[in-house]
């Protein structure tokens, strides 16, 4: 069995490959790994000969090291086409932006940790410290012995191949991220954050690569700018699946920062009941309760039981932030009252909802101005408020994340004034 041959891509690019007979075949230019198995391993060399650069099959190549330089033997050359499944690690990888996961922020790739085997040439890590750079200029052995004196180091930095994954090369930037399915369970925020630190096409292509559930996740966190750019970038279809997988107030907000064009034929190829929610919250100025709420509310008519209305739950299976209250209706839709899943749990199975709803519930009209929401919530310390129209008919909830979001703006409108 051979020794492991550990050893760097910027130490044998632009090295001399020789034949068996000792002629010059050409320069290495790159080296292409498969990535059709998780630990790529190499399959051809891009060489640069006196006749123009050409492919080779890579099974052939032999590497040895000789007074501290890489000697490269290729004892049969046999030109490769039609090539599947490849990545080249110095067009592909090399200097450009990678995402590490665990630290979820884009790095750059300095450097690539390669391994030789009995079963062939490994890509094991890429280096993205400083270490890499240096290298690459000839200065990391030097620099060593000049700091080993003082008792310093020169910083290094890897992350393992088995931890990366390419998503996207088709501008030759890669994206590089524990396991895909891993990046797709980052927190939406930080998803977001990533994606604004890569450069637009690379960032649209990860965002397009998600389910559009998700999507729409990720696109409520992003900054108005970025939102802005992803929408007009995506196709129209596409961007209008992905709207209506969001609440109908957070479509209303990220429409109001498009062009009028922009709105209409994004709205016009939305599905009907959704577009119009859409629309009818845009109508609202924006210094009104109509322009925060949403129309995600979970709402009971007062003759169901405690037993029908769990059914229901079961069936709605609604997001945890709209199941604070369960609100009472009758059957014009008039706010009547409120229940928590506490008062559902522990009432009879039978009980109408009608016996035990809160009716002293306190609420907020659309047309209120959001100042005075702001005053109410804070006085009575609620998570959610109702909203409903002259005719007490429920239009919707303003939930507590909104308002905090909208104590946090008006509080940098102040600091502003």
């Amino acid at each position: 069995m051979m020794p492991i041959l550990s050893l760097y891509l910027s130490r044998i690019l632009g090295n001399k490959i020789f034949l068996k007979n000792g002629e010059v075949l050409g320069r290495l230019k790159d080296i292409g790994v498969s990535t059709a198995i998780q630990h790529p391993v190499a399959i051809s060399m891009v060489v640069k000969t006196r006749l123009g650069t050409k492919t080779y099959k890579w099974e052939n190549m032999k590497i040895t090291k000789k007074f501290g330089q890489y000697e490269l033997v290729c004892n049969n050359p046999v030109e490769a086409s039609n090539l599947k499944d490849v990545l080249y690690l110095s067009k592909n990888v090399l200097d450009k932006q990678i995402i590490d996961v665990n630290g979820r922020k884009v790095v750059r790739v300095n450097d690539i940790r390669l391994a030789l085997l009995d079963k062939g040439l490994f890509a094991i890590a890429v280096d993205i410290g400083i270490e890499g750079i240096l290298r690459r200029l000839g200065l990391a052995k030097p620099l060593k012995r000049v700091l080993k004196r003082f008792g310093k180091t020169v910083s290094s930095k890897f992350i393992l191949w088995e931890d990366i994954e390419t998503v996207s090369r088709s501008n030759e930037n890669i994206m590089l991220s524990k396991t895909y399915h891993k990046l797709a369970t980052l927190h939406p925020s930080d998803l977001a954050d990533i994606i604004e630190d890569l450069d637009l096409k690379t960032g649209i292509d990860i965002f397009s690569s998600l389910e559009h559930g998700r999507a729409a996740d990720v696109l409520e966190e992003m900054e108005t700018d970025t939102q802005r750019s992803i929408l007009n970038e995506l196709p129209v279809s596409k961007a209008a699946d992905i709207l209506e997988e969001m609440p109908a107030d957070e479509v209303a907000d990220i429409l109001d920062d498009l062009n009028e064009e922009k709105v209409e034929e994004l709205l016009n190829e939305m599905e009907n009941n959704a577009s119009l929610e859409v629309r009818e919250l845009m109508e609202y100025p924006e210094y009104v309760v109509g322009s925060l709420m949403t129309t995600d509310f979970v709402a009971f008519e007062n003759t169901l039981s405690v037993e029908e209305a769990i059914r229901e739950l079961r069936l709605l299976k609604p997001d945890e932030d709209i199941i604070y209250y369960l609100y009472i209706v009758d059957k014009t839709n008039k706010l009547l009252g409120a229940v928590t899943l506490r008062d559902l749990v522990i009432s009879e199975p039978n009980t109408l909802l009608n016996d035990i709803m809160n009716k002293d519930i306190i609420y907020t009209k659309d047309t209120d101005s959001i100042k005075s929401l702001i005053k109410t919530v804070t006085k009575y310390n609620l998570v959610a408020i109702p909203v409903v129209d002259d005719d007490m008919k429920l239009l919707g909830t303003v939930l507590i994340n909104d308002i905090i979001y909208e104590l946090m703006k008006s509080g940098k409108m102040y600091a502003r004034r």
